[in-house]
């Protein structure tokens, strides 16, 4: 995987994307204003990066992983509509980083 130094969320689609996961990791965590996602150009389509409190990455992730799955499922069906494949990466923000 290469990442492009700008992220992708210039482009009116991936930032809509952004917002559909963004709403969605904002209506299960504790922390909503912790709550980041960057999206980056991947290949042939695009990674958004979601980042978390690391209190609430277990809300985001759920149980064996159902709730990032479904997570998943809502972003490829969004995705087959716009004909451009999102993939989602969840990311603990270690403390050392929420700080600076």
């Amino acid at each position: 995987m290469t990442e492009v130094e700008a992220p992708a969320a210039a482009d009116p689609l991936s930032k809509s994307m952004v917002d559909l996961v963004k709403e969605i990791a904002c209506a299960l965590v504790d922390s909503p204003d912790s709550v980041e996602v960057v999206a980056f150009e991947d290949g042939e389509g695009t990674l958004l990066r979601l980042r978390v409190a690391p209190t609430d990455v277990g809300k985001v992730i759920g149980k064996q992983g159902r709730t990032a799955r479904s997570i998943r499922t809502i972003l490829s069906a969004a995705s087959m509509k716009q004909k451009h494949r999102f993939g989602l990466d969840i990311v603990e923000d270690s403390p050392s980083q929420a700080t600076a």
